[in-house]
């Protein structure tokens, strides 16, 4: 493993030398950057207490032994630990918006953060009421949501109770109290007598092989939010079979699913799966209509 550079005198230098360090220590880079530079740039700014949006200028300023030293430190964890740096810096963005997050959640990147900024649209007859973000982990969705669409209420739903103690970290943080709730449910086990208007989740879906295959950054994030069986689609069978009892009658089902899109296509070749496409990139995010489930109850029911 290469060394780090033992000296960084500015903070641009810095940023060069841990961007060096990375590459050449082989990182793996998919939690919110998916460079170098943008990952050595994160921690640094970080260790400096600066913001994202910095003038480039500071760049020239002189670092201070105790500055180096703390910046030096969180370059060596990236590398010796394999952490992802949100995880090193406690926060992570997510449709522009900062989130606590820790490993007790996994690391926001959904593409359905386009879909948010967005508001839905054109995908919604009308701006959703009701909101649910199944599968919330840190709450990146459902608060988003709330933050673009103010007049909406939105419920937050985990099986994991230590997910949801992050999500009430970040309800709190933007003050959502009045209209975000969190609630601890195995799918809609304690969600029996409402209705959406959408439902949106990233659930778990990463498959046997996959899971096994993933770069050590992928390891400390909780196995729960990865893994759904052998073809990743454990917990979407489960979805696609209620949904149709929890959404409104123009509601609509959004879930992404990732690499194990293909093997939702082959498991259930007559659903009418609208496949999203997104601007930054991202795949596997199909959207169902309250109607749609219904009409393929009966397929869906068998599996």
């Amino acid at each position: 493993m290469k060394k780090r550079p033992a000296q960084m005198g500015t903070v641009g230098e810095a940023i060069r030398l841990g961007a060096q360090y990375f590459d050449e220590a082989g990182l793996y880079f998919g939690h919110g950057t998916d460079n170098a530079w943008d990952e050595s740039l994160s921690l640094v700014l970080y260790a400096l207490s600066l913001p994202w949006d910095v003038d480039a200028s500071v760049q020239q300023r002189e670092l201070s032994e105790a500055e180096q030293t703390c910046i030096a430190s969180l370059f060596d964890r990236r590398v010796e630990e394999r952490l992802p740096a949100a995880y090193l810096t406690g926060e992570a963005w997510f449709a522009g918006i900062p989130f606590h997050v820790d490993q007790r959640v996994l690391v926001p990147r959904s593409p359905i953060a386009e879909l948010i900024e967005s508001e839905f649209v054109p995908w919604l007859a009308a701006e959703p009421v009701h909101i649910l973000d199944l599968c919330t982990g840190s709450g990146c969705i459902g608060i988003a949501c709330a933050l673009y669409l103010p007049q909406s209420r939105v419920t937050l739903s985990d099986i994991s109770a230590a997910a949801l103690a992050v999500a009430r970290q970040n309800i709190d943080r933007y003050d959502l109290a009045d209209r975000v709730t969190a609630v601890e449910s195995d799918l809609f086990a304690e969600l029996q007598q409402q209705r959406f208007d959408l439902i949106v989740a990233n659930p778990p879906y990463v498959d046997q092989e996959d899971l096994a295959d993933m770069p050590a950054e992928y390891h400390h994030e909780p196995e729960i939010g990865l893994a759904s069986g052998l073809d990743g689609l454990d917990f979407t069978r489960r979805l696609l079979v209620e949904a149709a009892d929890h959404l409104t009658e123009q509601g609509v089902l959004i879930v992404e699913v990732g690499n194990s899109w293909v093997a939702l296509e082959d498991a259930y070749p007559e659903v009418p799966f609208l496949w999203l496409e997104f601007a930054r990139g991202g795949h596997g995010v199909f959207l169902l209509t309250a109607q749609q489930l219904r009409d393929c109850c009966a397929t869906l029911a068998a599996g």
